[in-house]
């Protein structure tokens, strides 16, 4: 098999491999490691690499499978991590000069399960600093670029993921998602996100008290993504807000023939660039190829939403941050200072005043979705912003209309604030300018099937994506 063959291949299909003696371990994690190395100075997806490490492990997972050996669900696999959880021993930047010489003294839970399952930490993924920007560039590493266009973002600000993903550079990746951040970055480079309800998966303190804030995966197909996301769920004895028992999500799903699916274009409340509205639509006719109506439906939303959402993480995400800005302000981007100088000005009845939305939006969702199966949405409103974007001094445009620079161009952060509901991103199609767009799945709380269930069935329907190179980008 080619390389860039190798790079590609889905973690069902390695490990199926692997079990056959087919494929070794080590030949994909040196195909993968040779995609990195090819790569990484122009799109730069990764801080830390172990590849070194990783090499040693992938002989270990070689002689597992060789003796027939009890393996885990990700035996062998190289996995991004993204650069804000812990690994023992191993440094952790959050993308920030203020962490440059930080080591982890523990595991983060999740990362606890990963290596515990096999899998391979070859890298971690490049992160805005502090996960707090739609983009992934930052002062430490440089800026990080999409696969499909590096004039344009990854995403941020799980960015470095989707990046490696896209780049072939990865089998499956982490992110996590306080504002958009997985589900982001899997449209734009046109990868499969989920942003599980909320408690399903650990996090580490306080994040984990925060209900914006999810952990999950990032991959190239509905099914790696179930994978990884059966490897992270599940409660925790450090975690009081993760959910019992565990759920184990199956792989093989019955037809949504005769589902009711709702659609929200703009959810009332967004500019949608029509690139972004053309490839909705359709996606859409796919579910309908499927045997699902679609209806319009009117969520009574407006634009006040991502107002509220913005002041629930001005005053939670950017008053933990702005602990930082008296001693180490002058190291920071400009969106992280601006950030935490917006928090110093908030308010504990703005906080209140957010939650009190979030409880009027779900008091036209929540029957929606006692209607209807799902509801389908775009993930942005516009594909892509440029690599390099500063949401502190550039604007942003859509339909010649000004929109908030930092998310008013993405359409995730309403189901932050609806965060008990789980939110499977695919991809939707490719824009002119080659980036790919994405539609959000959206389920009833804590029906997370729901959302598979119908992701896996649109895949099949379009035959996957990623797996010859004409649905790869030229690299």
């Amino acid at each position: 098999m080619e390389t860039s063959d190798l790079c590609y291949t889905s973690a069902d299909d390695a490990i199926a491999a692997f079990k056959a003696k087919k494929l070794s371990p080590v030949e994909l994690m040196q195909a993968v490691i040779t995609q990195a190395e090819k790569v990484q100075d122009n799109l730069k997806p990764f801080t830390y690499t172990y590849y070194d490490e990783a090499m040693d492990l992938a002989k270990a997972a070689e002689a597992r499978y060789a003796k027939g050996a009890e393996i885990g669900p990700l035996d062998g696999l190289p996995i991004g991590i993204k650069d804000e959880s812990y690994i023992t021993g191993k440094q952790t930047s959050n993308g920030s000069l203020i962490m440059k010489d930080f080591v982890a003294e523990t595991t983060s839970v999740n990362n606890q399960r990963i290596l515990a399952a096999g899998g391979i930490v070859h890298a971690r993924t490049a992160t805005p600093e502090f996960s707090c920007a739609g983009v992934t560039w930052s002062r430490l590493w440089g800026v990080t670029r999409n696969p499909w266009n590096p004039e344009f973002t990854p995403g941020g600000s799980s960015g470095g993921s989707a990046a490696s993903l896209a780049a072939g550079t990865s089998t499956i990746c982490t992110g996590s998602d306080i504002g958009g951040s997985i589900r982001i970055p899997a449209s734009t480079c046109g990868l499969v996100g989920y942003k599980p309800p909320y408690g399903r998966n650990t996090d580490d303190p306080p994040f984990n008290l925060d209900f914006y804030c999810h952990t999950g995966p990032l991959a190239r197909t509905v099914k790696d993504a179930i994978r990884m996301q059966n490897v992270m769920c599940g409660p925790s004895p450090t975690d009081i807000a993760s959910l019992r028992p565990k759920l184990v999500l199956p792989t093989e799903y019955a037809s949504i023939k005769g589902w009711k699916i709702a659609y929200s274009p703009d959810l009332c409340a967004f500019e949608v660039d029509p690139e972004v509205r053309r490839n909705t639509e359709a996606a859409l006719q796919v579910f309908r190829d499927l045997g699902a109506t679609v209806h319009a439906v009117d969520l009574g939303w407006s634009p006040k939403i991502l107002d509220a959402a913005m002041t629930y993480l001005n005053h939670l995400f950017g008053g933990y941050l702005s602990t930082l800005l008296a001693e180490h302000g002058d190291k920071m981007t400009t969106y992280c200072r601006h950030l935490c100088e917006e928090a110093m000005q908030s308010t504990a009845q703005d906080f209140v005043g957010s939650l009190e939305v979030a409880g009027e939006m779900y008091n036209t969702l929540g029957p929606i979705l006692e209607d209807y199966n799902v509801l389908i949405c775009p993930t942005t409103g516009l594909p892509a912003v440029p690599a390099d974007f500063d949401q502190t001094t550039q604007k942003v445009m859509i339909n010649g209309k000004e929109v908030n620079s930092a998310l008013g161009w993405v359409m995730t952060t309403p189901f932050n604030t609806m965060s008990r509901c789980p939110v499977l991103t695919v991809p939707s199609g490719h824009a002119a300018n080659g980036v790919p767009t994405g539609i959000q799945i959206v389920g009833r709380t804590y029906c997370d099937e729901d959302v598979f269930q119908a992701a896996l069935a649109y895949e099949t329907a379009l035959g996957g994506w990623f797996g010859s190179t004409d649905k790869r980008p030229v690299i």
